[in-house]
């Protein structure tokens, strides 16, 4: 349900059209920030986090959550946990953002599809 309230970002009885899939991850380097302790360990609040980013970068200014991530991406983390800020968002909704992932290790993400119902290019959404 989290994936559905990011999506529509809170709007659940009006779902935009979208693909929702599972991926299986395989991602080292990662950093915690469910937890108070793990956001004092970066340096960062709940309050950067919880940060209306959308809002913020429509008015031509840069987003808070930006520099955290140009530092952490610097020291080699490849993603962080979040807990989720979307309207609605329950204490056990969260979130794995990503900025550094691929098809390899140690960073391998892809997606699950065993029975090959995704489209394979653009032409397959057609």
């Amino acid at each position: 349900m989290t994936a559905i309230k990011e999506a529509n970002q809170a709007f659940v009885n009006k779902i935009n059209p979208c693909v929702i899939c599972c991926y299986e991850v395989d991602c080292d380097h990662l950093i915690d920030l469910r937890t108070e302790a793990g956001r004092l360990e970066v340096g960062t609040s709940e309050e950067i986090l919880a940060a209306a980013w959308l809002s913020i970068l429509t008015s031509r200014k840069e987003p808070p959550q930006w520099e955290l991530v140009r530092r952490l991406t610097h020291g080699g983390v490849a993603g962080v946990l979040v807990p989720s800020f979307v309207v609605g968002a329950q204490p056990t909704d969260q979130n794995l953002v990503l900025w550094d992932w691929g098809a390899a290790l140690p960073h391998k993400v892809t997606v699950f599809d065993p029975t090959g119902r995704l489209p394979k290019n653009q032409l397959s959404w057609w």
